[in-house]
């Protein structure tokens, strides 16, 4: 799934020159995407809340994978972009599938060392998507990193059907109120609001980063490996996260990570040459790593008697963050005016750190003993 989503940053330009279209327009397709992967979110969410986490999970990973591969054969922009939306609006399920899933299967005390886990697999796709992309639109079509993650989208639903379903429990509201219900609970509405800026500065600035080295005359293999170095950042950031999470208050691993975040663009603003793209990058990672986790392991607690959909709104506001920030910089991305795009972000970054912190400060704590099973792959304590 992230080797999907993280490919498009190194690809855009390549994009572009191949089908001859404006950096603009060819950004549509981005935005497209998060758009609609944030959208149909909380479809997923509610589905799941009714017929099971694994059987969603199956279901999105087939769609997504034929509309991947769709994507990969677009005579041009059009269908490039359609099968982009098509693509998005069914991998978005497989994320906080998975997050929901942990929810129901870890209680709260220890669960985001596993939510460090998922997301240490998820470190390796971003490092695979960024090197992975760059140097195949460089050196042999960008059509392939779309097509390599479709094929393997459609065997993880074949290999998934060995995972054990997590059923919802009897008597799930039905739709509406599920979001009726939700609607009246103010931390949830707190932290979808704060989501939505926290998304645009996390996701929606990075995707540019790639873009910023290229327009300065990198070649597409050499920007993704750079910005590759956003993968290895999370990846290593994750294993501290996880020891960090019993002796650090999530308060301030928000307020630790959004100051890295901050610095890291700022970094971006004043540079973009390769190391200057590189710092930036790495600090990205460890921002997501730190922050951002922190934020989705506090949507699975914020209303644990509707997981699955309050899950879901998560990474519904993070990624229309994400495809608003998209939309508005691509103009700024497409005079080549990287500088001032990257201040942007920076200046976003300072009142979402601030508010984001203060709000996890002040939300109350509780033991979630009815939260879910047992802890269930033993290791996940050590």
């Amino acid at each position: 799934m992230y080797v999907d989503r993280f490919s498009m940053g190194p690809m855009l330009i390549p994009i572009a020159r191949d089908l001859h279209r404006p950096f603009s327009a060819v950004a549509q397709m981005a935005t497209a995407y998060f758009v609609l992967y944030g959208a149909m979110q909380v479809v997923y969410g509610l589905l799941s809340d009714r017929f099971g986490r694994v059987r969603l999970l199956r279901v999105a990973s087939l769609g997504a994978g034929l509309a991947a591969i769709l994507s990969a054969a677009a005579p041009g922009l059009t269908v490039l972009v359609i099968g982009r939306a098509l693509t998005a609006a069914l991998i978005c399920g497989l994320f906080p599938g998975a997050l929901t899933y942990i929810g129901d299967r870890f209680p709260f005390q220890v669960r985001q060392r596993a939510v460090s886990d998922l997301l240490a697999v998820v470190a390796v796709g971003m490092a695979v998507a960024n090197l992975g992309a760059g140097l195949l639109a460089a050196d042999v079509s960008w059509r392939l990193g779309f097509l390599l993650p479709g094929l393997a989208l459609l065997v993880l639903s074949f290999v998934l059907r060995r995972l054990p379903e997590s059923l919802p429990e009897a008597g799930a509201r039905p739709p509406l109120a599920q979001l009726r219900h939700l609607a009246t609970r103010p931390w949830m509405v707190f932290l979808f609001l704060v989501t939505i800026p926290e998304g645009a500065a996390v996701l929606g600035f990075f995707t540019f980063l790639a873009p910023a080295l290229e327009a300065r005359g990198t070649n597409p293999g050499a920007a993704g490996a750079v910005v590759a170095a956003y993968g290895l950042a999370v990846l290593l950031a994750t294993r501290g996260v996880k020891r960090a999470t019993t002796r650090v208050r999530p308060h301030l691993l928000i307020a630790v990570g959004g100051g890295i975040l901050l610095l890291g663009l700022v970094v971006a603003a004043l540079t973009q040459s390769v190391a200057g793209v590189f710092v930036a990058s790495v600090m990205c990672g460890l921002a997501y790593a730190t922050m951002h986790s922190t934020f989705q392991t506090w949507a699975t607690e914020v209303a644990p008697e509707s997981r699955g959909t309050a899950t879901s709104l998560f990474p519904t506001a993070a990624f229309l963050g994400a495809g608003l920030c998209t939309t508005a910089m691509a103009g700024l991305a497409d005079a080549e005016r990287y500088g001032e795009l990257f201040w942007i972000g920076a200046a976003l970054t300072v009142p979402v750190v601030a508010v984001g912190a203060f709000g996890r400060w002040r939300f109350p704590e509780h033991d979630e003993s009815d939260a879910g099973g047992e802890v269930i792959g033993g290791g996940i304590a050590g």
